[in-house]
């Protein structure tokens, strides 16, 4: 009797402690809307389609989601330290292009880290005129938005290319399930970029640049460096995107991440992260990008024309340029989610 007395001690413990994790989740739910609109957005195609909870069409969402998050992870490292990246929707065609085009000449490997190295020059690039030029990195990113397209179509051409590696196909579309490997991937990127953003003095410093770059200035921080890091890493998942895609796709088409900027930004804005920078953080980008996956997925579910999925992404948009707007925006995830819960944003 007593080994049994003592037994439901740590379960009640256990009861407890889930309670008291379930109330928290409620509470991040209400201190960010974005969760509530997915929630909503979730039943309100379930209750439409009956294929729309199926694990198949799941897994769609959630591929689609991880094409867009990984964009949405690099944005949000740049816009918490005070910059945007529009260059990123044109950096995924020309990367999906290196990686099919050179596939023949170079095998399957230096296709791949050529097409990542473009990747991570063009943030490279875009670093160093914000950064060493002092040009302001939405005319810097928006030059290369248009340059990079323009590139990508004399890379490609006017037609898609088929990819010629098998491995590179099957690859892409391999699943565990019913969920697809590069989803796998995409959510091991995004713990890594919150651990990073919530546990290391990169992280640290970021937000501090975000929120007063002449503060963190005089306390030392070192903006370039950490600046210029932000952008590399938004280039290589740009280019980490493109490869994605032309591997689940099978080929390469120039028009690849044509408006993904627009997409990415919306996602990022939504998920709370500010725009001006200094308060933000991944996991709510997440909500943002699973919340635009839903909508295109649910709206097309029901047989309503892709014109209103542009529509539903702008009015997303503009609602979140309004919250941006509100007071203590950006600071909706509580300590429940966090490492280190002394981490602002």
């Amino acid at each position: 009797m007593k080994a049994t007395g003592n037994a439901e001690i740590p379960a009640a413990g256990i009861i407890d402690s889930l309670a008291g994790n379930a109330r928290r989740l409620a509470l991040t739910a209400l201190g960010n809307p974005i969760w509530l609109s997915l929630l909503a957005a979730i039943c309100f195609f379930a209750a439409l389609s009956p294929h729309f909870l199926s694990w198949f069409n799941i897994g769609n969402i959630l591929l689609q989601a991880s094409f867009l998050g990984f964009l949405a992870i690099g944005l949000t490292l740049v816009i918490i330290s005070g910059h945007i990246d529009l260059s990123i929707g044109s950096l995924v065609g020309l990367c999906a292009g290196l990686c099919v085009v050179l596939q023949g000449d170079l095998g399957l490997p230096l296709a791949v880290l050529a097409a990542l190295g473009a990747g991570v020059f063009s943030g490279l690039v875009n670093g160093f005129f914000v950064e060493r030029l002092g040009v302001n990195s939405l005319i810097v990113t928006l030059a290369a938005m248009i340059g990079l397209k323009g590139l990508t179509f004399a890379v490609v051409g006017e037609t898609s290319i088929i990819a010629q590696s098998a491995v590179f196909t099957w690859i892409g579309s391999l699943r565990l399930g019913s969920v697809h490997l590069i989803t796998v991937l995409f959510f091991a990127l995004l713990i890594a970029a919150h651990w990073v953003l919530s546990n290391t003095r990169h992280g640290r410093e970021a937000y501090a640049i975000g929120g007063n770059r002449n503060a963190a200035v005089n306390a030392g921080v070192r903006v370039r460096r950490h600046v210029m890091v932000n952008f590399v890493v938004s280039g290589f998942l740009a280019a980490l995107c493109g490869i994605a895609i032309a591997a689940n796709m099978g080929a390469a088409v120039p028009t690849y991440g044509q408006g993904y900027e627009g997409w990415a930004i919306a996602a990022v804005a939504l998920g709370g992260t500010r725009l001006t920078g200094g308060a933000g953080n991944v996991i709510n980008s997440l909500a943002g990008v699973l919340l635009l996956a839903v909508l295109r997925n649910g709206l097309n579910l029901i047989h309503l024309s892709a014109h209103y999925v542009l529509v539903a992404i702008g009015l997303a948009l503009l609602i979140a340029l309004i919250l941006d707007k509100r007071p203590g925006a950006g600071k909706t995830l509580p300590a429940f989610f966090l490492f280190n819960k002394n981490r602002r944003g």
